[in-house]
């Protein structure tokens, strides 16, 4: 395939598209964040990065703890409206009618109607520029009961859940493969 040259960007694409809930004494707020990545297995680790003049990076800062909810396509409008407006003119959960849930650990809350919560607490910032990246211990997972199976095994895939892919949002779910599935051994077939 034939490629073109564009000058540096952040061209990582698709990304979750997270609702990143904060809260700091009697404020609480909701952002949305798709600049979010894996960082450790061993403890489990992520990292968000925010923009200092964004409500919720103080929010963060302050309180050293955040939740990652992750959306659903039919939080689509919710997600793009958090991300666009300030909670320091909008109460975002009153507006989008959110269900503010308790977290296990942290005191901001989780979004109910997101089928999947990261419960996170900061260890370290790192100021790189126009955004600062928070790295962050995951301390619970909330995951919706039912997209867990009879033995266990989480669906995700069944969520429909929200992804950025370049300035639009989109949703996973086609499979093409499972990890692994390329050094697979195929299993024989049982003689009759």
């Amino acid at each position: 395939m034939a490629k073109v040259t564009w000058k540096p960007g952040t061209m990582l694409y698709p990304l979750p598209a997270a609702l990143v809930t904060s809260k700091h004494e009697d404020k609480e707020n909701i952002i949305t964040i798709s600049w979010i990545g894996t960082v450790c297995t061993n403890p489990p680790m992520l990292s968000i990065s925010v923009r200092p003049e964004r409500y919720s990076y103080e929010l963060i800062k302050k309180s050293g703890e955040f939740v990652v909810n992750i959306p659903t396509k039919d939080l689509a409008f919710a997600t793009d409206f958090c991300g666009v407006r300030s909670g320091r003119d909008v109460d975002k959960f009153k507006f989008l009618n959110l269900t503010k849930e308790k977290a296990s650990v942290v005191s901001a809350s989780i979004i109910k109607e997101c089928p999947l919560a990261l419960e996170c607490k900061v260890k370290e910032i790192l100021e790189l520029g126009s955004h600062h990246m928070f790295i962050a211990e995951i301390v619970a997972v909330n995951v919706e009961e039912s997209l867990i199976d009879e033995t266990g095994k989480l669906h995700l895939d069944k969520a429909g859940l929200l992804m950025y892919n370049h300035g639009r949002y989109c949703v996973t779910g086609e499979h093409i493969g499972k990890f692994g599935f390329s050094v697979e051994k195929k299993k024989k077939k049982k003689k009759r």
